[in-house]
């Protein structure tokens, strides 16, 4: 098997989902904007910084979803998924993802940002693998809390884990990410692919002799 495993936003995303779903949030009235918006803000330059407090992070992500059940949240999640984060696929990924298909490889995402905004996100790209932060669900609602995070060196974990129940252990794995925070990701894979880097990955990136590429259409190196 070979593996195409790829990070979100700002990878396959010109955007960072998490963020504009907390945008949207105070769009649409569910949260009082003046508050929210400027934690939102904080914690996404954080996580850019490679400092994000991921349990002070998770608790504020979460906390909005407990208003309603999942089935109540499904009307608006469709069209945050249509009219917010359709337009920032990045222009070349279809591109990319295809060339991967042709070439028989599995895809996989592989994403720090929540399962409920990312599931539909991944059917949009139509990527059936999907690793990602797992919130606590009761009874068909979303409680607040965290279940699991797949951040970071998380990342490597849980893809081990799915490799070794897809019985994929021996699998080629090809990398994408934008961030300093998947270096641990980068470093698990085969062959490593910095999409759109941030400088610490970018520096990394040259200093390793990884690829750098550009999915929004600026030829970055080759």
């Amino acid at each position: 098997m070979r593996l195409a495993v790829f990070d979100l936003d700002h990878t396959l995303l010109a955007a960072d989902s998490d963020f504009l779903w907390g945008q949207f949030l105070c769009d649409e009235g569910l949260v009082e904007r003046s508050e929210y918006e400027a934690q939102n803000r904080q914690f996404y330059a954080d996580y850019a910084a490679g400092q994000l407090d991921v349990a002070a992070f998770y608790r504020f992500s979460l906390a909005p979803l407990k208003q309603k059940t999942i089935a109540e949240w499904q009307p608006l999640r469709a069209r945050f998924v249509a009219e917010i984060i359709a337009p920032k696929v990045a222009a070349l990924t279809p591109a990319l993802l295809e060339r991967h298909r042709m070439a028989g490889d599995t895809l996989l995402i592989t994403t720090a940002t929540h399962r409920f905004i990312t599931e539909p996100i991944a059917a949009l790209l139509g990527i059936e693998h999907l690793l990602a932060t797992e919130p606590e669900i009761v009874d068909g609602r979303l409680t607040g809390q965290l279940q699991r995070a797949n951040f970071q060196a998380g990342k490597v974990q849980r893809l081990k884990e799915w490799m070794l129940e897809h019985g994929a252990e021996q699998a080629h794995i090809t990398a994408y990410s934008d961030s300093r925070n998947d270096l641990p990701l980068l470093e698990f894979a085969h062959h490593a692919v910095a999409v759109d880097p941030d400088p610490v990955l970018r520096a990394e990136a040259e200093q390793r002799g990884w690829a750098v590429i550009s999915l929004r259409g600026e030829a970055l190196s080759a």
